[in-house]
């Protein structure tokens, strides 16, 4: 959660940063989304290399980074110098959430292991909605500088109680264990059916999601109104809505409700909500209420994929790499998500990017309809 701080502290802060450094509206969706660009570029490698080195060193070095990068960050005079720490706080961010799962597991009895990993899976809803909550308290009185300023802090506080009461735990140490070389592991996860539709999913409804959420600040302020403050509490509001969908996943994963339908029901959903909240002479309170239904119904993808990755992976022991390439998936839909719907808003209004989602969750769709197919297939094997 104090890793997605990185993540949640951006949206609220475009206006104040565009103010100040006199970003336009491009470069505002670089900013969003250059976190990703580290995991877009190599998750799966990331993955392996945590598996090789030792979880809980590169926990503590990730959320060093974090720490380090903001404070900087809070520094900085030019848009440019500010996403080159943006892309060091993306390395540390990534770093930390592909290390964590493996570590969670360790210190879980193995009949709560689904709850813990669901509870997990809310950790970037959570995190960036706290974020957004404190943002809209200090950008009324101060500046985006202010909020970076706090979130490296947190991670100062966070790097101390790791280094306090996680580094002396002996059940967190590296196992030690006979491993194929990285490119074979890589080839095999990377050819695999399972895994690659999986990530596309993932990568998919991450465009979605920064599309809509990286956004709502700026579509606040700008087409509704709204002060700075306001539109980021909206916005971390509804960000927080988000982890009941997440909960909500597993809740119906352990009840038998399969997981195409979950996955399919909310694409088609969401692509109603995109729709209300783009598209004019929609009444403004209808456009919030159908952020935060949309904010909602997309939290059940995460929890759907997370817990599909175990089936899919073409060995357990490659259940880390899929994770990463997961997350590589996910990274580079958050990467590429932004700037496009910053040039769509750009070129042809906010009504503009309804295409983009359109055209995201119907991949959403798809690839949920292939993993049924191929556990179907399996299941008959």
């Amino acid at each position: 959660m104090v890793a997605a701080f990185h993540v949640g502290k951006v949206p609220p802060a475009i206006p104040s940063i565009r103010d100040d450094l006199g970003a336009s509206l491009r470069q505002a969706g670089w900013l969003l989304s250059l976190v990703n660009l580290t995991a877009a570029m190599g998750g799966m490698i990331i993955a392996l290399t945590v598996d090789r080195f030792g979880h809980r060193r590169l926990v503590v070095l990730g959320t060093a980074l974090g720490f380090a990068a903001s404070l900087l960050g809070a520094f900085a005079g030019s848009i440019d110098l500010l996403l080159v720490w943006r892309f060091l706080e993306g390395l540390g961010f990534i770093i930390v959430t592909v290390s964590l799962p493996t570590l969670i597991l360790r210190v879980t009895d193995p009949g709560d292991r689904q709850r813990t990993m669901t509870i997990w899976s809310c950790y970037m809803p959570a995190g960036a909605g706290a974020m957004m909550l404190m943002a809209a308290v200090i950008l009324p009185g101060s500046s985006w500088r202010a909020v970076w300023l706090v979130a490296s802090a947190a991670s100062l506080l966070m790097l101390l109680a790791l280094l306090l009461r996680a580094v002396p735990r002996h059940e967190l140490d590296a196992h030690r264990g006979s491993r194929r070389p990285i490119l074979h592991e890589v080839a095999e996860v990377a050819t695999s059916g399972g895994p690659l539709a999986i990530a596309l999913c993932f990568g998919a409804y991450s465009c979605c999601w920064l599309a809509i959420v990286g956004f709502l600040p700026t579509l606040q302020v700008e087409r509704l109104g709204f002060s700075t403050s306001t539109a980021a509490m909206v916005t971390a509001l509804v960000t927080g809505v988000n982890v009941a969908g997440n909960l909500m996943s597993g809740w119906l994963l352990q009840r038998g409700v399969p997981r195409v339908a979950m996955i399919t029901g909310a694409a088609v959903t969401m692509a109603f909500c995109t729709a209300g909240i783009f598209v004019d002479g929609v009444p403004d309170l209808w456009r919030l209420l159908l952020a935060g239904l949309y904010s909602a119904v997309i939290g059940l993808v995460p929890g759907a994929l997370f817990t599909a990755l175990p089936v899919h992976a073409p060995r357990p022991e490659l259940v880390g790499a899929s994770t990463g390439l997961l997350m590589q998936g996910s990274n580079i839909g958050g990467l590429i998500g932004p700037p496009i719907t910053g040039a769509l808003v750009a070129s042809g209004g906010w009504p503009a990017a309804a295409w983009l989602t359109s055209v995201a969750l119907g991949i959403v769709a798809g690839s949920a309809l292939f993993l049924h197919w191929r556990e179907r297939r399996r299941v008959a094997a």
